[in-house]
């Protein structure tokens, strides 16, 4: 909280700082680490990210990834003391899931804003953390992001979940593996478009989750 009055560039610094901290720590402390497959897919400049959320460990993921992530987030977080005035000061995107059509033109209004200045936007198209293998229908502000930014739209997958769960404080050894997948094809309507994209993360997460699975948990 003392960095506070440092200029954003400065207070996101301290933000990824503290993000590999978290890291080294599951890896000394926990055996846990990670791996990207596809990272020549990361676009240079402007982005949007839809990525699939099964664990706390994603809202950290992509300050090692890309430059100077955006999150989409509930208002709700931001009434969270220090950590709401922490997503504030580094302009994170905001949205008030109950103010229905309003919220979506408010969302792909400050998208706009934040792509123009080649920033990524980091999306979670279900809204919440999803347990690996469980199904939850993906929100139409992905869709919004897609229809008006003028920049790519790329799925990513994981299997986060397996390793450190929605709900549970423990934390399992082993390698979470985030996976950067191919571009979504522009001038989708929004049913093909979600449709799509719903296709390609759950399939990819699925055989990541499989995989993992298979080399950490078979006993």
């Amino acid at each position: 909280w003392i960095l506070l009055p440092l200029p954003r560039a400065g207070f996101q610094g301290a933000i990824r700082a503290w993000q590999r901290s978290t890291f080294w720590g599951l890896r000394v402390l926990c055996g846990l680490t990670w791996e990207v497959r596809g990272r020549d897919r990361i676009p240079q400049g402007a982005a949007v990210f839809a990525c699939k959320h099964q664990s706390a460990w994603d809202t950290m993921a992509f300050y090692a990834l890309v430059a100077d992530p955006a999150y989409v987030l509930k208002k709700e977080l931001t009434r969270i003391p220090f950590w709401g005035w922490y997503a504030q000061k580094t302009r994170q995107i905001v949205v008030d899931r109950r103010a229905g059509m309003k919220a979506l033109k408010d969302l792909a209004a400050r998208a706009r804003e934040i792509l123009a200045t080649h920033r990524q936007v980091v999306i979670f198209p279900q809204g919440t953390r999803v347990a690996p293998g469980d199904r939850r229908a993906y929100q139409p502000g992905v869709y919004a992001n897609y229809d008006g930014a003028q920049a790519p739209v790329v799925p990513v997958a994981l299997n986060s979940g397996l390793f450190w769960g929605r709900r549970g404080f423990r934390k399992y050894p082993g390698v979470i593996t985030i996976e950067i997948l191919d571009p979504m094809p522009l001038g989708l309507d929004r049913k093909p478009f979600t449709a799509e994209l719903e296709r390609r993360i759950e399939a990819a997460s699925d055989r990541l989750v499989a995989e993992a699975r298979a080399k950490f948990f078979h006993a």
